[in-house]
């Protein structure tokens, strides 16, 4: 039998459902989900391999206009994978109307001389009537590959989707082990594990402003659990005061939600330790983003 294989990039703006595509399609969560905009900030790899083919999706960070370094960072970061890829996923929302972001975006497209398949994720959120204008309006911006109409949330469509990309795979090499789900180590699945939980928790000023290092990650012999220590670096004092919360309410709770979360990633008990500390301004510093994970040189 002949062994296919390929890379994905899925790319589109900010909250369009990327995440919850990638997560779905792979069966377990490897990317963090957030109604809050720009939650993905680096590119992450989802391997979905079968005994005739691997697929190498890379969801990027929402292309966005970017106001610090951080937000450059993470459209070139986006951006990059259009040298990188066999296929391109553009993917837009079924209940929103086109906008600039996303002629912004086509016009990236139409240069990058990639394939690509144009997405129409949310379709549970529109009536039909809806959804075939939206389709209509997109097919006459460029030549699509394929219009593919899914929910990730709800699952329609996806496996069709993913039907549609492996029958268009070359043949080509196994590139990871078959029981490898992605390209990030535990201590980055871990940290944003627990940066989700802050955005989920507390209030708009408070997101974007937020990162989390793990800086120990080891198991304890007495305990026999994975012994988790991580620092949470937001940019402001007031900031740091919301996250902690009273009596240390907010951290307790999202430490308690980021720990099973973690714990079923690793399958193992997890003692999980955090702080917060203030940095200001590390979104605009080079030094903090290459700290922190958001470094330039990798792309």
């Amino acid at each position: 039998m002949t062994f296919k294989s390929g890379f994905v990039a899925i790319l589109g703006r900010p909250n369009v459902g990327k995440s919850t595509f990638l997560n779905h399609v792979m069966g377990q969560k490897i990317a963090i989900m957030s109604d809050k905009a720009q939650t993905t900030r680096n590119k992450i790899m989802g391997i979905y391999t079968t005994d005739k083919e691997q697929i190498v999706f890379i969801d990027t960070p929402g292309i966005h206009k970017p106001k610090t370094a951080l937000g450059d960072f993470m459209v070139e970061a986006a951006y990059s994978t259009l040298r990188e890829v066999d296929t391109v996923l553009f993917m837009v929302p079924a209940d929103e109307p086109r906008g600039k972001g996303d002629d912004m975006i086509i016009e990236r497209l139409k240069a990058a001389k990639v394939p690509v398949i144009l997405v129409v994720n949310k379709i549970d959120k529109v009536h039909p009537d809806q959804l075939l204008a939206q389709i209509d309006d997109f097919r006459q911006q460029m030549d699509f590959k394929e219009i593919v109409p899914i929910s990730a949330l709800q699952g329609n469509n996806v496996s069709r989707l993913v039907d549609i990309l492996s029958e268009n795979l070359e043949e080509g090499f196994q590139y990871f082990p078959e029981d490898q789900i992605t390209d990030h180590p535990e201590r980055f699945l871990a940290s944003e594990m627990i940066r989700e939980k802050v955005l989920m928790l507390t209030r708009e000023e408070i997101p974007h402003s937020v990162a989390v290092v793990v800086d120990s990650m080891k198991r304890d012999e007495e305990t026999d659990k994975v012994h988790i220590r991580a620092t949470i670096m937001v940019e402001r004092d007031s900031q740091r005061g919301i996250i902690i919360g009273k009596g240390g309410s907010m951290l307790k709770k999202i430490g308690s939600m980021a720990r099973r979360d973690i714990e079923l990633m690793l399958g193992d008990k997890v003692f999980l330790e955090t702080w917060v500390k203030v940095k200001k301004n590390w979104r605009d510093k080079k030094l903090d983003l290459a700290d922190f994970g958001y470094n330039k040189k990798e792309y």
